[in-house]
């Protein structure tokens, strides 16, 4: 289905054309869907800082931990995410949202019955169906309220759900743990986002898709079928290396955040109330910072270059590596939080980049579409790779070092740093081959 540059979008009773809209609205509909997000995320790593006082409760291994923080999560938000997208990206938006924030809200909440594993990861199950409706049509519906050089500071404002929600889970989560037990918790973190559902109905337009774009720059295709879509994204270097750049630094991250709370705890002697305070302020500003300053750089330095958009988590990574290794291998927790503070502000740049790029690249019609996939190889390969690996190296070691083997296998974990540089290194060639070509970045 080809673009028709000739015509104007035109707004209807439930769509609204954003170039009508104030900036202060624009910016508030942002800060709605990033509460939103919050809660997301927030509900997604809930379990991780609770991993210690479940695993001991419900009598778990390390490795089951690891699945449930992980693969049982992502598998399904990946295998519903891409469909859901596409049914978004030819649908009222909004509603998707608001109906997936109450379906992951109410599963979430659903953890704290659980009596085993299998109680457990169904509930995991669920909180997965119901996010895969809730990030995608997210960053659409927000690329349509701007134009694409303010896109990575939207973007990145949105993003920051990723830290407030590590922070406000570790600070909320974490608080009612320490007084009342990690199953009040879930309900806690969990049924909020019920009233943040009706906020986004009430508050948030759907806004006329495409009428931030430039007509001049139009695409050449607009697939109407997921089959089409599939094949224009992964067809595309520039893409490709994007997608591959953002798992592996989704690996390294995911491998560390679900796992560093159960290491404080368990290797540096924390407390869930040390947790709820320390830890969730120091992770919120570093991660809050990082994911912010990657949005404000990718849209300043890819003015200049478009390789800028791989080059910021190239050098944020080399950045988090050392102090990765370091905070794990620090002599007590404060020296620890400090260094793995850097190291979370500098490795989390990969993000707020990948999704510039992608929804600036691909046609109107299909960004819900293209940032599934993007999510879905993040996904795959970061949430449900990352933590199963850290958790099946830790069972491997125990035998040998006792609780010491989740501080070796983190330390096994962070040379994947590496890798993400060599993606990065690659999606900067592509980018500078599209650019020469006229593509839209």
């Amino acid at each position: 289905m080809a673009v028709d540059a000739a015509a104007p979008p035109q707004p209807s009773a439930w769509r609204l054309d954003p170039r009508t809209a104030s900036v202060r609205y624009r910016y508030l509909c942002v800060a709605i869907l990033a509460l939103a997000y919050t809660f997301n995320f927030l509900d997604r790593q809930i379990l991780s800082l609770l991993a210690e006082p479940v695993r001991k409760e419900l009598h778990l291994s390390d490795s089951q931990i690891g699945l449930l923080t992980g693969f049982a999560f992502a598998l399904f938000y990946t295998v519903f995410g891409v469909p859901i997208a596409w049914f978004a990206d030819r649908s009222h938006r909004v509603r998707v949202v608001a109906l997936a924030c109450a379906c992951w809200s109410l599963c979430s909440a659903a953890g704290g019955l659980a009596g085993g594993f299998f109680q457990l990861a169904a509930a995991r199950m669920g909180v997965g169906i119901g996010e895969a409706g809730g990030t995608t049509p997210s960053y659409a519906i927000i690329s349509d309220y701007f134009p694409p050089k303010a896109r990575g500071k939207a973007l990145a404002l949105y993003s920051l759900g990723v830290p407030f929600g590590i922070a406000i889970g570790a600070a909320l989560g974490g608080g009612v743990a320490a007084h009342y037990g990690w199953r009040a918790a879930f309900f806690a973190v969990g049924l909020p986002g019920l009233v943040i559902a009706l906020l986004i109905l009430t508050v948030v337009r759907e806004p006329i898709r495409g009428s931030q774009d430039d007509p001049s720059a139009a695409h050449e295709i607009a697939p109407a079928q997921l089959g089409a879509t599939i094949v224009m994204f992964f067809s595309n270097p520039v893409l490709r290396w994007t997608a591959l750049s953002t798992g592996l630094g989704a690996f390294a991250g995911y491998g560390s955040s679900n796992w560093v709370p159960a290491f404080l705890m368990r290797h540096e002697h924390m407390t869930l109330g040390q947790l709820a305070t320390v830890y969730s302020v120091c992770v919120g500003v570093a991660v809050g910072f990082g994911t912010w300053f990657s949005g404000y750089l990718a849209d300043r330095l890819s003015r200049r270059d478009p390789r800028a958009y791989a080059m910021i988590p190239f050098w944020g990574s080399l950045v988090a590596l050392p102090f990765a290794v370091a905070g794990y291998l620090a002599p007590s927790w404060p020296i620890s939080i400090a260094c793995l503070t850097v190291s979370g502000a500098t490795a989390i740049l990969y993000l707020a980049p990948a999704l510039a790029v992608v929804q600036n690249i691909v046609p109107p019609q299909a960004r819900s579409t293209s940032a599934a996939l993007l999510l879905l190889v993040l996904n795959l390969i970061g949430l449900g790779g990352g933590p199963v690996f850290v958790g099946a190296l830790s069972d491997l070691f125990k035998p040998r070092f006792g609780d010491g083997s989740l501080q070796i296998a983190l330390l096994c974990a962070a040379p994947v740093l590496l890798l993400v540089m060599g993606a990065c290194l690659m999606e900067a060639r592509a980018l500078g081959r599209a650019a020469r070509a006229g593509a839209p970045l």
